[in-house]
């Protein structure tokens, strides 16, 4: 296969994204830039932003292989509940209070919301360790997700390919973080909106598929629709919420609504964001779930996190067209290890050091730290991505953690003003304890334990994830009800009506 077309496209794009950080670069001058772009994006680079952080090659490569593989046609729920679950409903409920608190107080991070909302230093400290280290597992999935592309599609060394995304991922953090980062997202989600649209009329049309009477055979077969079981259902269901509400608690998903201009563009947000999910995660999942139509399970079907990329290349497509959809991967892609990445950094440099420096720290210092900081997250991630553990647990070790220990104490005090510190020290320990079974396992099995309880276990990620996510609103709930008298919600209120100076 002649690469010559998909490396010029690659080249343009790498290059229009050297020209958006440069001339946007000069604008980021403070920390708030930094982190939230001087809370100054309007709906469509907010939703951009939010939409190009949520899909990656995680869910393209990943996600799309595996649920295609297990549950073919059905897989495309979880794509549909991406867009309900994660965008529409996660900005009607979420955007716009996040957006009016994190505004008035001055917010930058979710540590820091965490310890303005229940007045303590603890649970900031300790949000910030949980973010910074277990979004390590997530964006490694992202390096693994694009591995599998370099290697089928271009046919060169994953590793190369990947120090070339890093240094692309560097580049566009060290020079205006979130500032920088939104305005590449816009580029990058058009990008991605039109590749997912042509990859999906070519796939359609290709021989593998045979158009829309080879699609409705398809989907009156056996492997294209097939009869699950009640363990199936269940996994599929844990996958679909788990990549839904997942997002909910995710610190770097809820740094963009801190950075909305105002109430008009949060409202605007909605349906951009929705109407793009719907788009790139509906069609990512169908994509995935006609890989029956391409091999046979057992037969000549590639592995899960390699099913796609072999998808494409079979595809007969053109190489321009390859390349664009190369193009629409790295998009995805970077725009995630960028959001993920400034979450992490920051919860170190400002939730960390900054707050418990004797002195205070300039925004300058707070800013090299976090590019120091972010440097040090994606040399981590890539290490982690050779440890060769499939994308889907990565990413799931890694929701299930952060969101099963924080999306009941965010969420719940958008709208509960009686929640007190006590409910949500015992909801994160509850939501933490619970998620971090599966990865503790994995970890047991890299050291060596091959016992069948533990290989079962640690492949149980999205079932995890999401009893942490339920556990930890119960609990939340329950324990604020219960230490009322003694923790009572009084001394919280200035949380919902105090400006900050």
């Amino acid at each position: 296969m002649n690469t010559t077309a998909i490396w010029v496209t690659i080249a343009v794009y790498i290059l229009a994204l050297v020209a958006i950080g440069v001339i946007t670069g000069k604008k980021s001058k403070s920390i708030a830039d930094f982190t939230v772009g001087g809370r100054n994006a309007g709906a469509w680079l907010s939703a951009l932003s939010y939409g190009t952080a949520y899909f990656s090659a995680v869910m393209f490569v990943g996600y799309a292989g595996k649920t295609g593989l297990s549950f073919g046609l059905w897989g495309v729920l979880a794509g549909i509940g991406n867009a309900v679950f994660g965008s529409l409903l996660a900005w009607l409920v979420l955007a716009r209070r996040t957006r009016d608190v994190s505004a008035r107080l001055k917010i930058n991070t979710m540590p820091e919301y965490f310890e303005k909302r229940y007045l303590s230093k603890g649970l900031r400290t300790f949000s910030a360790v949980i973010i910074f280290i277990f979004l390590i597992p997530y964006s490694a999935s992202v390096y693994s997700g694009l591995a599998s592309v370099a290697e089928v599609l271009l046919g060169i060394n994953d590793t190369l390919f990947l120090i070339i995304i890093a240094v692309l991922a560097i580049f566009l953090i060290t020079l205006g973080g979130y500032l920088v980062q939104a305005r590449a997202d816009f580029v990058q989600g058009i990008v991605m909106m039109v590749g997912i649209a042509l990859l999906l009329f070519a796939i359609v049309r290709c021989d593998k598929v045979g158009g829309i009477e080879g699609l409705k055979q398809y989907a009156q077969s056996d492997v294209g629709l097939p009869k699950l079981n009640g363990s199936q259902w269940v996994g599929l269901m844990a996958t679909v919420l788990m990549t839904s509400f997942g997002t909910w608690g995710l610190p770097q998903m809820i740094q963009k609504y801190f950075g909305i201009k105002d109430d008009k563009q949060a409202k605007r947000g909605i349906i951009i964001s929705t109407v793009f999910a719907f788009l790139i995660a509906g069609g990512g999942y169908f994509i995935g779930s006609l890989c029956h139509k391409y091999y046979t399970a057992g037969v000549d079907m590639p592995a899960a996190d390699y099913i796609v990329p072999n998808m494409l290349k079979d595809s007969g497509l053109p190489n321009i067209l390859l390349g664009i959809i190369i193009v629409l991967l790295l998009s995805a892609s970077v725009s995630t290890l960028c959001s993920i990445t400034i979450s992490a950094s920051t919860s170190v440099s400002i939730d960390l050091i900054s707050e418990r420096s004797k002195t205070e720290l300039s925004d300058k210092k707070k800013k090299t730290l976090s590019q120091v900081f972010a440097i040090l997250f994606i040399i981590l991630s890539y290490v982690v991505a050779n440890t060769k553990t499939p994308i889907l647990d990565m990413m799931s070790y890694s929701w299930g953690i952060i969101s099963g220990s924080f999306l009941a104490p965010y969420v719940l005090s958008l709208y509960f003003k009686k929640l007190n510190k006590a409910g949500a020290w015992a909801s994160v320990i509850t939501g933490f304890c619970i998620a971090i079974i599966p990865a503790g396992c994995k970890v047991l099995n890299l050291c060596g334990v091959e016992n069948e309880a533990v290989l079962k276990l640690m492949a149980q990620g999205p079932l995890y994830a999401c009893i942490a996510m339920i556990c930890s609103v119960v609990v939340c709930l329950i324990v604020s009800f219960v230490t009322q008298s003694r923790f009572g919600a009084e001394k919280y209120s200035a949380f919902y009506t105090k400006t900050a100076e």
